[in-house]
């Protein structure tokens, strides 16, 4: 029996911190944005990173793309380790891998047309010969469903949805293996997005890439995603193929996500979970399971002991130290 490939990246305990140190007259805080992460993505597969905001996924996917430095852990891709690499490393680097932003717009420079921004990856990196780029540029219009004379368009000419269909021809320009995409469809409209979202499902099937898909939208990430993990406050706390984490979360923040969405709700099984408050600050996160002080299932234990994310059969792991047992009708 042949073992099981490696996987395409492989995330184990990142972290990344800011602050900690003096300033005048006081020392600052140390604001543990992300602490121990750990995950796998392999190729032409979907990850859903979700959590609500400020919950770290973000800075986890700049960690991955080399936008922010970790402060410890290992980064590996394609068994290689991303965390010392230098500026000229990385600039070779993202050939491979390529980042989604949020706003579109904001992505693009308004002073150059369409097709020279989704030249300028090819141009930069020396990738094909001179003289072939543009057919280059037209076959990547095509690929994400832009006629070919917008290519002499500029952003402000174009809507929000064209323009993140350029922002994702740019990033297919190097032909990556894995995309960051960091809230991709959460400025556009609802038709718009589930446009894009059918045209991100339509590209990695025909070219086997991988997505980390980070957004607090937790209908599209169902629809794209293979496998989900739910974070809060820069942990995960629920980690497991999609269909599962869905049909019965297993860990109460889960729960009380997937609450609030009616059609996305858990099973009848289940109590619905309410969120009450705001998340603690990361400057100061709470002793033991970080969600005990909005959790309604808390018990001493809880507020004692920080909770070991546990694997519970299935691929389906949880950081909770009466996962199983929770929510359960009478």
């Amino acid at each position: 029996m042949s073992a099981a490939p490696e996987p395409l990246l492989r995330v184990s305990a990142l972290r990344r911190h800011f602050g900690g140190g003096r300033s005048f007259l006081r020392t600052q805080r140390t604001i543990r944005a992300v602490e121990d992460v750990s995950l796998t993505l392999r190729i032409g597969e979907t990850l859903g990173l979700v959590g609500e905001s400020g919950c770290g996924k973000s800075t986890t996917g700049r960690m991955i793309v080399g936008l922010e430095r970790p402060s410890g852990g290992e980064i590996l891709f394609k068994g290689r380790d991303l965390t010392g690499l230098t500026p000229k490393d990385w600039q070779r680097q993202r050939r491979d891998i390529q980042m989604i932003f949020q706003n579109p717009q904001s992505a693009l420079d308004p002073r150059l047309s369409i097709g020279r921004q989704i030249r300028e990856p090819l141009d930069l990196h020396g990738i094909g010969e001179r003289g072939g780029r543009d057919a280059e540029v037209l076959r990547l219009m095509q690929a994400v469903a832009l006629a070919p004379e917008m290519a002499d368009r500029f952003p402000h000419q174009i809507s929000g949805g064209q323009a993140q269909r350029v922002v994702i021809a740019r990033a297919l320009a190097m032909k990556p293996s894995l995309i960051v995409c960091d809230e991709p469809v959460s400025a556009l409209d609802v038709s718009v997005q589930a446009t894009v979202t059918e045209l991100l499902q339509e590209l990695q099937e025909r070219f086997d890439i991988a997505y980390l898909f980070i957004s607090h939208d937790l209908r599209v990430v169902k629809k794209l995603s293979h496998r989900i993990a739910v974070m809060y406050l820069g942990q995960i706390v629920e980690e497991g193929p999609t269909d599962p984490v869905y049909r019965r979360p297993l860990h109460p923040y889960t729960m009380a996500l997937l609450a609030a969405i009616p059609d996305l709700s858990a099973s009848r099984a289940t109590r619905p979970v309410r969120l009450a408050g705001d998340p603690p600050s990361p400057a100061n996160p709470p002793a033991g399971c970080h969600f005990h002080t909005r959790c309604p299932y808390a018990r001493p234990r809880c507020s004692a002991e920080m909770p070991a994310l546990r694997p519970l059969g299935e691929g389906h792991s949880v950081r909770c130290h009466f996962a199983g047992e929770l929510g359960v009708a009478s």
